[in-house]
């Protein structure tokens, strides 16, 4: 090319240029640093290619000697690969300033690929309203950009939880909206591919939406489309979430090909529903297929062991990644240590474990702390743990509902009351519980004493009967939990309408075929009395109740749950 004079020539030259990159770096510059005068375009042939090959650094300052070439101006294609560079750490911050350039260098010519990635960006940086407003400016988005938007409200990035299961408001409004806007791709006539049902598959999970998620499995199949190793992670994540766990590790087992992200999700699925021994003897068929636990294989793992008292494997576990596999564990790896213990009663180990940590302890920590010491009565521990957590989350209300249980459970009414107070003066509000549930594909959402369903009175019908029955069989309402002042028969009444109990009235009059579960989805922990009443609806009426409550799964069947109390 030098001796032909091709060089000279702008396209031929990119080409060399393009080529050289995915090889050597510094070879790349020296062809382009030769260049008198280059254009735009071999500008945003470089960038493009170094901020695919993770050379960021190098691609924004390709873009400065833009900038500061008088002769040069930043086009249309000078941004998108820049946008999908800043969409991870340390660079995130850097796409709001590349924003305000766009603005200025491009506006009104902004076309549809810009407009398409700064969606992108925006939903990786966490701003889903600003992501959302720039999708609606354009006219017939494409399928990647539908992918974007898809996967910004399926996979919100929502933090400070340290569940594996958890599920909150947002994650719940965000991944209706998911199917909402799926809809919409559909009548836009858009074919969705594999990374669109990633992300309706992701959605299907966060909701326990298992008809819609079992629809768009059948779809993959009709449609020829490739079961890869992400669609089948999600397939696998959908099905433990929405309780079908041996379908899940059915579709596990078919994967020939498994990786770390794949086992995590199986691992995980054996986890939320209490099957720690499987969890663990997973674990070591990872091991020895050779592949390497990652930071996120380790968090399973442990909470598997928390949630069925295995304390000595927990242990081994957390132990084991520094000295064996070499990663450093991080906080969440400290908040399943302490939950760990403290579930098995080890409060004082689980105490000296938040002190001794080598990072500030945050509000997962406190918190687990202050649930352990509800659940063992050590109200001590329970009220160190909640005057840390004030400190934290000051407007959190179920740490302030924990300690106040606790105090009820011993009987001390005027504490109660004052935390009940305190609640109030900082204008604290306790979370409405809510409860999903699943029939014929359509999504219905209960609140505690709803009456907004429009089969209310038949729902309302049913709890009198569920409530006649539980009476026959000997039941007696928990009532120390209730915060509410009142009397006992009304207390009584609260508990009967408690979102779950709703979901379940519901469910029983409309799946009349007693071999199909009965599956709920909670926002919150399941308290004692709903757990304690649904075993003996389970036993009643003859049903398989599967609850998901924000930590993990409960099976009720005959009578009994899956937890055996231990949750």
């Amino acid at each position: 090319m030098i001796t032909t004079g091709l060089l000279l020539n702008t396209f031929p030259l990119s080409r060399i240029l393009l080529f050289s990159s995915t090889l050597s770096l510094t070879y790349t510059l020296s062809i382009f640093n030769q260049i008198s005068n280059p254009s735009v375009f071999l500008f945003n042939t470089l960038i493009s290619s170094f901020a695919s090959n993770n050379h960021t650094h190098i691609a924004f300052s390709l873009y400065s000697q833009i900038l500061t070439d008088n002769t040069l101006k930043p086009n249309n294609f000078t941004y998108p690969s820049l946008f999908k560079a800043c969409g991870s750490h340390p660079w995130l911050h850097h796409g709001r300033s590349l924003h305000t350039h766009v603005l200025k260098f491009l506006e009104p010519t902004i076309d549809h690929f810009v407009q398409a990635s700064l969606v992108n960006f925006y939903s990786k940086f966490g701003n889903l309203g600003l992501s959302r407003f720039l999708f609606n400016q354009i006219n017939k988005p494409d399928l990647a950009t539908w992918n974007s938007i898809l996967a910004a409200y399926a996979n919100p990035n929502i933090t400070g939880t340290s569940s594996t299961t958890s599920i909150d408001e947002d994650t719940t409004s965000l991944s209706i909206e998911a199917l909402f806007l799926f809809n919409e791709m559909q009548l836009s006539k858009i074919r969705p591919n594999e990374v669109t049902f990633v992300a309706l598959i992701s959605a299907c999970a966060n909701l326990g939406a298992l008809n819609q998620g079992s629809w768009a499995h059948t779809y993959i199949l009709r449609k020829n489309l490739n079961l890869n190793r992400f669609v089948s992670t999600a397939l696998i994540d959908m099905y433990a979430k929405c309780g079908c766990l041996t379908f899940a590790n059915q579709l596990f087992d078919q994967i020939p090909e498994k990786d770390t992200l794949c086992y995590n999700v199986m691992i995980r699925g054996f986890a939320i529903h209490g099957y720690g021994h499987q969890a663990l003897s997973l674990f070591n068929r990872m091991k020895l297929a050779g592949l390497q636990p990652d930071a996120i294989t380790f968090v399973v793992v442990m909470y598997a062991c928390a949630h069925v008292g295995l304390v000595e494997d927990g242990y081994q576990c957390f132990y084991s990644m520094k000295e064996v596999h070499g990663i450093e564990p991080k906080l969440e790896h400290y908040g399943c240590l302490v939950d760990l213990l403290g579930r098995a009663g080890q409060l004082e180990e689980a105490k000296e474990t938040i002190f001794a940590m080598p990072m500030k302890p945050n509000a997962v920590l406190w918190r687990s702390l202050l649930g352990a010491s509800r659940v063992h009565g050590n109200l001590k521990l329970g009220e160190l743990a909640l005057k840390n957590l004030i400190e934290l989350e000051p407007e959190t209300s179920g740490n302030y509902v924990l300690l106040s249980n606790m105090y009820a459970k011993i009987n001390r009414w005027d504490d109660v009351k004052r935390v009940r107070k305190v609640m109030k003066d900082l204008g604290v509000n306790k979370m409405p519980g809510s409860s999903l549930v699943e029939i014929d594909g359509a999504l219905h959402e209960f609140l505690m004493g709803d009456k907004t369903h429009p089969n209310s009175n038949e729902i309302y019908l049913k709890l009198e009967d569920i409530s006649r029955r539980l009476n026959t069989y000997g039941y007696k309402p928990i009532t120390k939990e209730v915060l509410f002042d009142i009397e006992e028969e009304e207390k009584e009444d609260a508990l009967n309408y408690h979102s779950e109990r709703l979901a379940i009235a519901f469910s029983l009059i409309s799946i009349s075929n007693s071999s199909i579960p009965i599956r709920i989805i909670k926002n919150l922990r399941v308290c004692g009395d709903c757990h304690e009443s649904t075993k003996l609806i389970s036993k009643i009426y003859k049903r398989e109740i599967i609850v998901r409550d924000r930590n993990r799964f409960h099976h009720f069947r005959d009578g009994t749950c899956s937890c055996l109390n231990y949750w």
